[in-house]
C-alpha cells in the first residue's frame, strides 16, 4: 500500500483494531471456520496490492478481457469451461508461470499497471465442476473491485443474478463488463442491452454500476497492430476507468472498504443467528421455568397434603384425648378404690380404653402419606424426562440457528442426553417400597429423637404407645403414693383432677412432639426429593443460562461493533 497522510493512517490503524476485535469475538462464537478464514484473509490484504478480480460464466469472455487489458493472449480462451483454477496476474520483470497451492496458478508480466494490482481470472459461475463455482465463491469476498463479465448473445443469465446477489451481500464495487458487443446490430442494439442489464443490476445491487460494452477479442487485435479495430472495440472507455478513473485515491478507498464490507456482511449474519440463538434458548428457558413451575406446585400440593393428614393424627390424638378424660372420670372414684390400687391393671385398661388402635391408625396415616410421596417423586422423574425428551425433539427436527457443526448445538444436545439418562437410570432403579421404607424410618427416628428416646426396631406406633403410656404411669404412680395415706379417700377427687391435668399435658406434648417432628421429616423428604432432580438437571439448566448471557452479550458487541463499521465506512467514503 503507498505511503499514507496521517488521516489515512489514523483510519487504516482504526479499522485494523476493529476487524481485529471482530475476528475474536467470531472466535469465541463459534464462528464458522470459512468465516473467519475470510475475514483473515480481508485483513491480511490490507498490506498488498489492490485486487481486481474478474467473474462471469464462462464464455462469456473472461480471459478475453484479460488478455486485452494486457495486450497479449496471456491466458487461454474457448467455448468450453477452459479456466479450471484461479488465475492470479501480477507484474514480474520476466514472463514466469507457476502453479501455487488451493488450485492457484501465478502468471508474471512486465506490464506496468501491474505494479498497482493483482488481476484475478476465476472459473465460470456456471462450469460442469461446481468445485469451480465454489473456489470462485470463496475468492470473491477477497477482491476489492469486481469486473463482472456478461456475454451480449446471453446477458443476465439465472447463474449471473444468482452471483451478483451473492456479491451484492459482500458490499462490493463492480463494474458490469458486457462482452462480445461486435455480435451486435449497432448502436441501437448495445443501448437496449445496456439498459436491459442496468435495469436488473440495479434491482439487484440497489444502485447503478458502472457499465461497458465492450469486444475483448477487437481490442486484443488492435493492440496487436490492426489500430483501426481500437474505436469499435469499445475497449477505451473501460481501460481509461481502470487506469485513470481508479486512481491512487479511488484504489486506497476501495480498499480500505473492502475488508468492511466483509465485515459488515458477517456482522449482520451473526446477527441473526443471535437472534435465533435467542429465540430458541428462550424455549429452553421456558421449559426450566415451567419445571421450576411444576416443582413449585409439586411442593404446595405436598405441603397441603401432609398438612391435611397431620390434621387427621392430630384428630386421633384429641379423640384419644377425650376418651383419657372418660376414663379418668370413670376410674378415678372412690367405688373403685382397690383397683386404684392395681397400678398394672389399671394401665392395662389405659391402653385398651385410651390408646386403642390409635398408634395403629397414626401409622396407617403416615404410610398413606409417604407412599404418595413417594410416587409422587417418581412422577416428578417421569415429567422431566418427558419435557426433556420433546424438546430434545423439537431440537433435532428444525433449525435452530447453527451455523454447521458448531459447539452450541453439540453442548446443548449432549447435556440434555446426559439429563434424559440419569432420569431413565433413577426410574429404573427407583424402588418404592425401599423409598417407602426409607422414608417411614426417618420419621420414625424424628419422632423418637423429638421424644429423647431409641426408637430401636420399634415402628412409630410403638413410639406413640410408649409416650402416651407415659402419662398413665405418672398419674398412677401419684395415686399409689396417696392411696398409702391415711386420707386417702378424700384424696381421690385432686387427683382425678390432677390425673387429667397431666394426661391433657402428656398428650399435647405428644401431639406437639409428633407433629413437629413429622413436618420437618416429611419436608426434609419432599425437598432432597426435588434437589436431586434439580441437581440432575443442574448440568442443562447451568448451560442454558451461560450460553443465554454468552449470546447477549454477543449480540450486544455485533450491535456495537457494527455501528462502528458503518461510522468508519463512512469516513472512508471521503478519502
Amino acid at each position: 500500500m503507498k505511503i499514507l497522510n496521517p488521516e489515512e493512517d489514523r483510519l487504516l490503524k482504526r479499522e485494523r483494531r476493529l476487524l481485529g476485535e471482530f475476528q475474536v469475538l467470531l472466535g469465541r462464537f463459534d464462528g464458522e471456520g470459512e468465516d473467519a478464514s475470510i475475514l483473515g484473509h480481508s485483513i491480511r490484504q490490507l498490506d498488498e496490492l489492490f485486487l481486481l478480480v474478474v467473474v462471469g460464466e464462462f464464455n462469456s469472455g473472461k480471459s478475453a478481457v484479460i488478455n486485452a487489458l494486457l495486450g497479449e493472449r496471456l491466458l487461454e480462451e474457448g467455448v468450453t469451461p477452459t479456466t479450471t483454477q484461479i488465475c492470479l496476474i501480477r507484474y514480474g520483470e520476466t514472463p514466469e508461470k507457476r502453479t501455487l497451492a488451493d488450485r492457484q496458478i501465478l502468471y508474471q508480466f512486465p506490464i506496468e499497471f501491474l505494479n498497482a494490482m493483482t488481476i484475478v481470472d476465476t472459473p465460470g459461475t456456471n462450469a460442469i465442476l461446481r468445485e469451480h463455482e465454489r473456489i470462485t465463491n470463496d475468492f470473491v469476498p477477497r477482491s476489492d473491485l469486481v469486473l463482472f463479465v456478461t456475454s451480449a448473445d446471453r446477458p443476465f443469465t439465472e447463474s449471473e443474478r444468482r452471483f451478483l446477489e451473492e456479491i451484492r451481500g459482500w458490499g462490493k464495487k463492480v463494474l458490469l463488463v458486457i462482452n462480445k458487443c461486435d455480435i451486435l446490430a449497432g448502436e441501437k442494439e448495445i443501448a437496449q442491452i445496456e439498459e436491459f442489464v442496468r435495469g436488473h443490476a440495479r434491482r439487484l445491487l440497489d444502485f447503478s454500476p458502472e457499465i461497458f460494452s465492450v469486444s475483448a477479442r477487437d481490442a486484443l487485435r488492435a493492440k496487436k497492430g490492426e489500430k483501426d479495430l481500437w474505436g469499435p472495440s469499445r475497449f477505451g472507455p473501460m481501460e481509461a476507468f481502470i487506469h485513470q478513473t481508479l486512481d491512487d485515491r479511488s484504489r486506497l478507498r476501495l480498499k480500505l472498504l473492502n475488508p468492511l464490507g466483509v465485515a459488515i456482511r458477517l456482522v449482520e449474519k451473526y446477527s441473526e443467528t443471535t437472534k435465533s440463538r435467542l429465540a430458541s434458548l428462550k424455549g429452553d428457558l421456558d421449559l426450566l421455568e415451567d419445571m421450576e413451575d411444576q416443582f413449585r406446585i409439586y411442593r404446595e400440593d405436598a405441603g397441603r397434603n401432609y398438612r391435611l393428614r397431620l390434621a387427621d393424627l392430630e384428630n386421633v390424638l384429641l379423640e384419644m384425648e377425650k376418651r383419657g378424660q372418660a376414663f379418668f372420670d370413670e376410674t378415678f372414684r372412690l367405688g373403685r378404690v382397690f383397683d386404684l390400687m392395681n397400678r398394672s391393671r389399671i394401665q392395662q385398661e389405659f391402653e385398651r380404653q385410651i390408646v386403642a388402635d390409635a398408634p395403629q391408625r397414626i401409622e396407617r396415616k403416615v404410610t398413606e402419606f409417604i407412599d404418595w410421596m413417594v410416587e409422587s417423586n417418581l412422577r416428578q422423574w417421569q415429567a422431566v424426562t418427558e419435557r426433556i425428551a420433546a424438546r430434545k425433539r423439537e431440537h433435532e427436527e428444525r433449525i435452530i440457528g447453527d451455523l454447521g457443526p458448531g459447539s452450541f448445538r453439540f453442548d446443548r444436545e449432549r447435556r440434555m442426553a446426559e439429563v434424559l439418562r440419569q432420569a431413565q437410570r433413577v426410574m429404573e432403579s427407583y424402588d418404592r417400597s425401599g423409598e417407602a421404607k426409607t422414608v417411614a424410618q426417618n420419621a420414625q427416628s424424628a419422632v423418637a429423637a423429638s421424644a429423647a428416646m431409641g426408637a430401636g426396631a420399634l415402628g412409630l406406633g410403638a413410639v406413640v404407645t410408649a409416650l402416651a403410656t407415659t402419662a398413665i404411669a405418672d398419674v398412677t404412680g401419684i395415686l399409689m403414693a396417696g392411696a398409702m395415706a391415711a386420707l386417702g379417700l378424700f384424696i381421690i377427687p385432686a387427683r382425678r383432677r390432677q390425673g387429667k391435668l397431666r394426661l391433657l399435658e402428656k398428650i399435647g406434648e405428644l401431639r406437639r412432639q409428633l407433629l413437629q417432628s413429622l413436618q420437618g421429616q416429611l419436608e426434609k423428604e419432599i425437598d432432597q426429593g426435588l434437589e436431586r432432580i434439580r441437581e440432575a438437571i443442574a448440568p442443562y439448566t447451568r448451560f442454558i443460562r451461560a450460553e443465554r448471557d454468552r449470546v447477549n452479550e454477543m449480540e450486544s458487541r455485533l450491535r456495537e461493533i457494527r455501528a462502528e463499521l458503518m461510522q468508519l465506512k463512512e469516513a472512508l467514503q471521503t478519502i
